[in-house]
């Protein structure tokens, strides 16, 4: 009898879990003041979420009683309200470390999860930190979760003897919900208490099953309400004065607009007109000696945020608007240039983007950058004239995101730029196709690319992959392949590196979906890649992985890799000659990380790793060192120092004609060199409060590269001595930069910034080993350039506005 009543209370507990839990709400006509005190009388006639269930680590778990949580919500013509109550019987450890927006930190988090459509598809996102620090976000199955999205709204925390409360105000211009009288709306809420790494939730989300969106519960009793207007003003002033050396101090004063426009209930358009981005953060450029650019992140607010449309096909990078001029200026023999822009100024940007409630998801994308030039001087008379290095220029990006079935999806994306006059044009599509089963086991993904040159060049195009995977349990798997011809070309508004290949890889995990006696988590991964020249078959890429990560049960988290390429490969990049290569020998990896935990004040992120190369005295080692000390919850220094090392590596250095005929082809000189790399980086921040902050950020780069033998290229990809080569093709590259800025939001949504930066880098043919002589030989005043910018933005509601007048 027990044995029966056990098994029907386990089969009890299953089934409440396998029901969406749902929450009536109530209409509130009272006002409610956002202070983290829940003392309105409303606040005592709705009902209480509770019995929230464990997400991680130890799945499915009802939260412990002493820890209960309880949420409220009413709601009003204008926004929802949610009034959470989090009980902690050791309210002392309850962790508030204090940060800038966005930003979490080591802090306990309340959030709520919020689907006006309640079609499992889009989730929006708002959490509350201990310390009343706010983060928000949209998040789909598809794309993961983008904290780059930012709402307007209210929030208060405040701890008390008890635990921590919180109240949130979130108006519906936050939201994207239907005009229907009658609202059912998608919701959960969810907890984490920092010290223990435990996070739960309310309707329980199975950890064996990959969606998230899916497994959320539901809210009724909103009717008669109706999407507001959204329409929001972001006037901005900035001003800016520049210092280089001995050079006169130089001011500029900048103005803009912002604008936010809700087309519909589903989308939204984003205007910026006269756009400034010049408090962005800055590029961490490296000594980069490789045949492909270096690429950089994406630090301007406009094309991060909202954007996870954009990312689809992986065909739109979006650092091609603004970035660096396309056209080599062209020039006489007697002529010299003299100064050449780093950047193309943006005259304007727009996006418009949403989805519908049946699923459709669009995204469009408009930037016209101006006409940028470049000095030229003529040597003999010193005649100054200016020759173009990009013209007039319209970058547009097209996105169409079908979902059905709540978690399968086929998407098209078009790229387009066209640029005034004779000048390269680029037009790039793909069809992306993302389908999973219905209960989110398997995964069949894939796309087809192609991309088109002008009459300019005769280029095509084609690129194109398959993959299928398991994606839910302990034990998973996938496999693929993907073919990209050499006439494969996106990268006129996109960024792509190798060509003219085909490769076939797979890859097997295993993971625990519940703690054991000795790990929090534990996962292993296994992969095997191989990759082929498209017209030879001969091997470019060729690697085994096997990666461990687990964490402990003091929150520490632990891994290691090792990594093999077992047989010779053929490198057609490092030549960049067409049709040649490089032999490259059989390779032995491995590194190991330790990240421990974050909560405690001193931690401290380690990375060391080492690669051996089949060909006598070549190999790598390397280490990176993190330590961080969290003096209160309202200052914070990381540092974080790197060092990598190549003995005897080889890389391309120059083409020469071999017989001074231009038409034969070249002669390619590599060189056995060292290459040696320093990176020191220190970030702080010293929080007044979650309003409030000072942060500090800075890096410096220093890396060289020292040859101490030429060698010649031959046919077969071998190589013989060199000695006639006499030129200096050393390489050394300092790098500095300094932020120092202060954030306030003064108002939700309404910001002022003021920014002191410094910066300076130089590239030389000849080494000094000296490191200190190195930083010393940038921070010199004629080589630094100063720059101090205040910019203040004010958010203004169309909704509030209109009852100023």
């Amino acid at each position: 009898m027990k044995k029966t009543l056990c098994i029907l209370a386990i089969l009890a507990h299953l089934l409440c879990f396998a029901q969406k839990k749902t929450y009536k709400t109530i209409f509130s006509a009272d006002k409610i003041l956002i202070d983290g005190k829940i003392n309105e009388s409303v606040w005592a006639t709705v009902p209480i979420a509770t019995d929230f269930i464990t997400f991680e680590p130890d799945n499915g778990n009802p939260i412990p009683k002493e820890k209960r949580t309880e949420v409220k919500m009413i709601y009003d013509n204008d926004a929802v309200y949610i009034a959470a109550t989090m009980y902690d019987n050791e309210p002392g450890k309850i962790l508030s470390e204090i940060t800038q927006r966005d930003d979490i930190g080591t802090a306990d988090l309340f959030g709520v999860f919020i689907n006006g459509f309640n079609d499992q598809q889009q989730d929006f996102r708002f959490f509350v930190t201990a310390s009343n620090v706010q983060a928000d976000s949209q998040a789909s199955d598809a794309s993961g979760q983008d904290n780059s999205w930012d709402a307007v709204w209210i929030s208060k925390a405040r701890i008390t003897d008890f635990g921590w409360v919180v109240e949130m105000k979130i108006p519906y211009a936050a939201l994207r919900f239907s005009a229907e009288n009658k609202q059912t709306w998608g919701i959960n809420f969810f907890r984490e208490i920092r010290r223990d790494r435990q996070k739960y939730t309310w309707n329980f989300i199975d950890a064996k099953i990959s969606s998230l969106t899916q497994q959320a519960g539901v809210v009724t009793g909103i009717e008669n309400i109706k999407p507001p207007i959204r329409l929001f003003f972001l006037p901005y002033s900035s001003f800016y004065a520049n210092a280089n050396g001995s050079q006169k101090t130089k001011g500029t004063l900048k103005g803009g607009l912002d604008i936010k426009y809700g087309i519909n209930d589903a989308f939204t358009l984003d205007a910026i007109l006269i756009p400034d981005f010049g408090q962005a953060k800055f590029d961490d450029q490296i000594l980069n000696l490789s045949p492909f650019e270096q690429q950089f992140n994406e630090n301007r607010a406009f094309f991060t945020e909202g954007t996870d449309l954009f990312s689809k096909g992986n065909i739109f990078y979006s650092r091609r608007i603004g970035g660096n001029p396309t056209v080599d200026p062209i020039i006489k023999s007697d002529e010299k240039i003299v100064q050449t822009p780093s950047a193309v100024n943006l005259l304007n940007a727009t996006k418009i983007s949403g989805r519908t409630k049946n699923g459709l998801g669009i995204g469009f994308l408009n930037a016209v950058s101006e006409d940028t030039y470049a000095t030229v001087q003529n040597k003999t008379t010193g005649e100054i004239r200016a020759e173009i290095v990009e013209p007039l220029a319209n970058f547009n990006v097209l996105v169409l995101d079908q979902r059905f079935r709540k978690n399968s999806s086929v998407s098209v994306i078009n790229t387009n730029v066209t640029r005034n006059g004779s000048y390269r044009d680029g037009n790039v599509s793909a069809l992306i196709f993302d389908l999973n089963t219905k209960a989110n086991t398997y995964n069949l993904g894939g796309d087809f690319k192609y991309s088109h040159i002008n009459d300019n060049a005769t280029k095509t195009g084609l690129s194109s992959q398959l993959n299928f995977s398991k994606t839910a349990g302990k034990y998973r798997y996938g496999f693929g392949g993907d073919v990209m011809t050499k006439n494969f070309d996106p990268n006129d508004l996109g960024i792509n590196f190798e060509t003219n290949n085909y490769s076939m890889y797979g890859n097997a995990s295993y993971r625990i979906l519940n703690p054991t006696k000795l790990f929090n988590s534990f996962r292993t991964f296994l992969s095997v890649f191989n990759q082929f020249n498209l017209e030879t078959n001969k091997p470019q890429r060729s690697g085994i992985n096997l990666n461990v990560n687990l964490s402990t049960l003091k929150n520490h988290f632990i891994g290691f890799g090792l990594n093999a390429n077992p047989i010779k490969t053929y490198d057609y990049y490092e030549p960049r000659a067409e049709g040649r290569f490089m032999l490259f020998p059989e390779r032995f990896g491995a590194n190991m990380w330790i990240s421990t935990n974050y909560n405690n004040k001193f931690a401290i992120d380690l990375n060391p790793e080492f690669a051996i190369v089949n060909e006598k005295n070549r190999m790598f080692f390397g280490i990176s060192a993190g330590p961080r000390y969290r003096f209160s919850d309202k200052l914070l220094l990381v540092y974080n120092f790197e060092y990598g090392r190549r003995n005897n590596n080889r890389g391309w250095v120059d083409s020469i004609d071999s017989d001074n005929n231009s038409t034969t082809p070249k002669d390619i000189v590599f060189a056995t060199r060292k290459l040696v790399t320093y990176s020191n980086i220190l970030t702080g921040k010293y929080a007044l409060n979650s309003d409030m902050t000072f942060n500090l950020s800075v890096r410096q780069y220093w890396s060289f590269a020292d040859n101490n033998q030429y060698l010649l290229l031959e046919q077969d990809g071998t190589f013989s001595d060199l000695n006639s080569y006499t030129l200096n093709k050393n390489s050394n590259f300092n790098s500095w930069n300094m932020d120092l800025s202060y954030i306030y939001w003064f108002t939700p949504g309404s910001q002022i910034s003021i920014l002191y930066r410094n910066s300076s880098a130089s590239f030389e043919r000849d080494i000094n080993k000296n490191l200190g002589e190195n930083i010393g030989s940038i921070l010199t005043n004629d080589r630094l350039n100063h720059v101090f910018s205040i910019s203040i933005r004010y958010f203004i509601d169309y909704n509030q506005a209109k009852n100023w007048l």
